[in-house]
């Protein structure tokens, strides 16, 4: 089993810039990847960030240059999220890979980009 604790959501103004934490505890062992999805009110959950064990990294197009996924502490996932848009506006969710057979995911941390 493996539990996710997500921090860092809020309110932030456009061009403003937030930091989000997730750490991860219990059979960490097993975890292949962690990243970061979201899903904004009447829409899909999106991908935005995924990081390796190795450090490899893949991001959305949408938040390329803006977002940097990084690992601060072993099995604790940075979102360090620069020049924020009200469409960045969502409920973020941390995810992380179990032995490439299940998915976990946090409580979800809201995001909210004002104008």
């Amino acid at each position: 089993q493996v539990q996710l604790v997500e921090s860092g959501g809020g309110l932030v103004q456009a061009g403003g810039s937030l930091r989000l934490s997730c750490a991860a505890s219990g059979s960490i062992f097993y975890i292949n990847s962690m990243g970061w999805y979201r899903q904004a009110p009447g829409k899909q959950r999106e991908l935005v960030a995924t990081i390796t064990k190795d450090s490899s990294t893949r991001y959305a197009d949408s938040v390329k240059g803006r977002f940097t996924i990084s690992r601060d502490v072993k099995n604790t996932v940075i979102l360090q999220m620069n020049s924020l848009k009200p469409e960045d506006t969502a409920v973020y969710y941390c995810n992380a890979d179990y032995r490439s057979m299940y998915q976990y995911w946090g409580q979800g941390t809201q995001v909210t980009v004002s104008s």
